[in-house]
């Protein structure tokens, strides 16, 4: 495997940092509240990279969303490229893409998803959709919503038409949430029935890549506190406990990169990535939320200020901690998906097969593709 950049993702990642650090400031942040900033989102359609995602892969979108993370840009950017651009450019028809990709890289249209699946969705043959979504992130700026029913059968559903309803609601992060009612809703169908399961893992890798982003920001804001404030007489950061709890939170912050760029790279390369995925999500969860506690420990009583920017970072990292899974749940999806049995949606397992990364029954021998790499990975 070769994680390495190309030449177009490190343009793209470097064009990217740049954008977010002149935009993505303290004072833009803390003006815009609970919603998006219009001005940013504007700028990062303007230079293509919402387009871009669709040539420079999953492993593109992660390098990406690292740097979104690093500032904690209120933008849509994960939910649009996760849940429009590349399930559209995979799983859709022609037709759809030729419709729909154009307007989600100009950033005409914004995608979100009303995921994991839940079984108070329901579609009609003919695609009318019926059932609630509690907490939808970026819905509130969202032209199209990607649901998928109790069947795990994915639907395109436009937020603006009738039967569909939205209700503005809270998060820890502040993601433009909303809660999504459907009431035979018209929607048109992505995909085939193993499109839920790649998009599924896509997405817990890409919100993976934005958590370690967001505890790289946590770190580096940690490391320049402990830097410069000193206690009697020399910097906190000379302090042995300082030193073993930055060390910790850094090699955390590199164990959900690195399981992030091997899922997204499995996942570029056509490989199974099932576990892989749920590797990353569940460092995302469990060690992403040790990192932003300690980015916020490391701060003093500067660290509990709700106005700090650190303290958004903390907001951002227990929000992922639990968006797609928190630790305890992921950990139980892939012991189930290890020792043969899938779990359905309320999390059980069920015991028809080892199903690879599409979701198909796999022979024993393909389950666990890497040998050993797989448990040192976990």
């Amino acid at each position: 495997m070769d994680f390495r950049p190309t030449e177009e993702q490190a343009a793209a990642t470097a064009l990217a940092a740049r954008i977010f650090r002149d935009l993505a400031t303290h004072e833009r942040l803390a003006a815009a509240g609970t919603g998006s900033d219009a001005e940013l989102w504007k700028a990062l359609t303007a230079a293509g990279l919402t387009a871009a995602v669709e040539e420079l892969g999953l492993l593109g979108l992660v390098l990406l969303l690292e740097e979104q993370g690093r500032t904690t840009a209120q933008v849509p950017y994960a939910a649009t490229c996760a849940y429009g651009v590349l399930p559209v450019a995979v799983h859709g028809s022609p037709e759809q893409r030729a419709r729909l990709l154009p307007a989600l890289g100009s950033g005409e249209a914004v995608a979100t998803g009303a995921f994991p699946a839940r079984r108070t969705v329901t579609a009609t043959p003919d695609g009318h959709l019926t059932g609630t979504a509690p907490a939808v992130p970026w819905l509130r700026d969202a032209t199209h919503v990607l649901v998928p029913d109790h069947d795990r059968t994915l639907w395109l559903v436009r937020t603006d038409a009738p039967g569909a309803a939205t209700r503005p609601v809270e998060t820890t992060a502040p993601w433009s949430a909303a809660s999504l009612t459907l009431t035979g809703a018209p929607a048109e169908r992505l995909g085939g029935p193993d499109a839920y399961d790649a998009v599924l893992a896509a997405a817990r890798t890409a919100f993976a890549g934005l958590q370690a982003g967001v505890c790289a920001g946590s770190l580096a804001r940690a490391v320049e506190h402990t830097s410069t404030r000193e206690q009697f007489g020399r910097p906190l950061s000379t302090n042995q406990g300082v030193m073993l709890r930055a060390a910790d939170a850094h090699m955390d912050t590199e164990a959900i990169r690195v399981t992030a760029y091997e899922a997204a790279w499995r996942i570029d390369e056509g490989l199974p990535a099932r576990e892989h995925a749920l590797t990353a999500a569940w460092w995302a969860s469990e060690a992403g939320k040790r990192v932003v506690h300690t980015g916020q420990h490391l701060h003093g009583g500067m660290g509990a200020d709700l106005d700090h920017p650190v303290h958004r970072h903390f907001l951002w990292g227990r929000q992922l901690d639990a968006y797609l899974g928190c630790g305890s749940e992921l950990l139980s999806e892939l012991g189930a998906l290890i020792s043969g049995g899938e779990p359905t949606s309320e999390g059980e397992p069920t015991s028809e097969g080892k199903p690879t990364s599409e979701g198909k029954p796999a022979p024993e021998e393909d389950l666990m593709p890497g040998g050993e790499q797989e448990g040192e990975a976990a």
